[in-house]
């Protein structure tokens, strides 16, 4: 008989037995990347040469692979896998799209990675150019692509690798509101993680493997709820909801990893901050009898490979000229982390938002709404640079104004708040308007005061809104915006133009904290 007793960040497993042969394996993991080739700020932002030399930026290509090669000394035996998104984010995706990307995994040696929602952004078209780019699977249990031929013969639900000599299974999963947050097109179909998991485990259990590994796209919460809601699932590889994990540091929000009945969940933070190194040891069941482990931080003690950073400055001479045009400045740091944009009001949403609605408030518009998934990265103080700009806001989003009534704003406000437990992106930023919400309640029924220009809305009158093009065609949840719109204009400036514009009238910018969203 075999007893289960967790401690720390490791399961232990005891047998009243003699020992059966173990296998142990590393996972290397990353998620959420977004394109961040170069090192970035503590705010996650760029981060320049100078400070680089002086020990103050974290991440970028060159310290990931200096990191994963030695990792990988460390042990016999390695997995290297990847949680999704590492699209968009900076100039890098807006100009070479999966091609930096593909070239730098293969690279580093990358066993697998799942679907983002990210991939998505571009279609599924840019996606197929990267699948047959690198040189490992793509998986993405949770979705039907058969109906889509760009993808159909592109991306697995799963599959197995051989390591050590012994078989490990591979799951991907993406966000099953992915029609939502990115533009798969009309012919991929999202389905439950939990259902779409099991599935595959059967089959692969069928097939006489015993180590299952989900690598998964899905959030943290979303993560505990397949690992409870499934048996066979030994590890999950997490990404989406940007979860940093660890044991030693209490600013974590959860350890690592994270048990689940017998499923160990991890998940290494976003933008290469972190590489996760999970050691798993299994008895000769595919039962782990321990897992243990800690993300290591990508910083000033980790050296930089000089044949990845010379090649990344070689991609990044396009670019330079972009980025490095100073546009405005800032009195002090601009928050703008989505750990507070995606669950309260925050400066960086009120600049946003600001710069909108000064955009078109001439043309009849009194309200602006942004979701704080569009909100990439905080600015430090000083200097702004096109380049700070575009990775705040790097979706080339265009500006959308439209006409609809209170109710619909109401309506709007409902879905932006339902999912604040989750971190979720479809948070809103306002300005010309405040809103007061109850956490406490139900979603679909917080929303408890609203006023526009100081006066409470009236559900029956018709207001002129400013949003982006993706909010407005129904990105995030905001569905209502897209059925019940009238008079829409899809095709204003980009956002990150209009931001900029907006910081250089107003500088040095210093939004503050308003009282515009206010929790009961």
């Amino acid at each position: 008989m075999i007893k289960k007793l967790m401690t720390g960040g490791a399961i232990v497993a005891l047998s009243a037995g003699a020992a059966m042969a173990e296998f142990s394996i590393t996972i290397l993991h990353t998620n959420d990347f977004h394109a961040r080739f170069e090192p970035i700020s503590r705010f996650d932002s760029g981060c320049g040469e100078e400070d680089n030399l002086a020990g103050k930026c974290f991440g970028g290509s060159a310290r990931l692979l200096t990191a994963i090669e030695t990792a990988k000394a460390r042990t016999d035996n390695w997995l290297l896998v990847d949680g999704g998104d590492q699209f968009q984010g900076t100039l890098f995706y807006q100009f070479y799209k999966g091609k930096a990307a593909a070239e730098m995994m293969n690279k580093m040696g990358y066993d697998a990675m799942t679907v983002g929602n990210h991939e998505f952004d571009d279609g599924p078209e840019v996606l197929r150019d990267f699948t047959a780019a690198v040189e490992f699977p793509i998986l993405m249990s949770n979705a039907d692509i058969s109906g889509e031929p760009l993808l159909s013969d592109a991306i697995q639900k799963s599959v197995v690798i051989e390591k050590g000599g012994e078989k490990i299974g591979l799951i991907g999963l993406t966000p099953q509101d992915t029609d939502e947050l990115a533009s798969p097109g009309p012919n991929v179909i999202f389905t439950d993680p939990v259902g779409a998991v099991q599935s595959e485990v059967d089959k692969l259990t069928e097939m006489g493997v015993n180590k299952i590994v989900v690598l998964s796209h899905s959030g943290y919460v979303v993560d505990q709820r397949v690992a409870e809601g499934t048996t066979g699932v030994d590890v999950i590889v997490g990404g989406h909801s940007n979860t940093h994990l660890s044991n030693v540091d209490d600013r974590a929000a959860g350890p690592y990893p994270t048990m689940v009945g017998e499923t160990a969940i991890v998940q290494a933070y976003a933008y290469g901050k972190y590489l996760g190194e999970l050691k798993v040891v299994f008895d000769d069941e595919g039962v782990i009898s321990s897992a243990t482990g800690e993300p290591i931080t990508m910083d000033r003690f980790v050296s930089e490979d000089a044949d990845t950073k010379a090649r990344v400055a070689e991609l990044a001479v396009p670019l330079e000229e972009i980025r490095s045009m100073v546009v405005a400045s800032a009195a002090s740091m601009i928050e703008g982390d989505r750990s507070v944009c995606r669950v309260e009001e925050c400066p960086m949403g009120n600049l946003i938002a600001d710069a909108m609605l000064e955009r078109v408030k001439d043309q009849g518009i009194q309200i602006a709404f942004a979701n704080s998934g569009g909100i990439r990265a905080s600015i430090d103080g000083g200097d702004v640079t096109m380049g700070e700009v575009m990775t705040v806001l790097p979706f080339q989003n265009t500006l959308s104004t439209f006409q609809t009534t209170g109710q619909v704003i109401i309506d709007a406000l409902e879905n932006g708040v339902s999912q604040v437990e989750e971190v979720a992106g479809r948070f809103p930023q306002v300005a010309g308007m405040t809103f007061t919400w109850d956490s406490a309640a139900e979603p679909g029924s917080r929303i408890v005061e609203v006023t526009v220009g100081g006066a409470p809305i009236d559900p029956a009158a018709t207001y002129g809104v400013v949003t982006n093009n993706y909010v407005r065609n129904g990105g995030d949840g905001y569905k209502m915006f897209s059925s019940e719109a009238m008079n829409a204009y899809d095709f204003g400036p980009d956002l990150a133009d209009v931001l900029a514009e907006h910081m250089a009238a107003i500088a040095p910018a210093s939004p503050m904290i308003e009282g515009r969203i206010t929790k009961k």
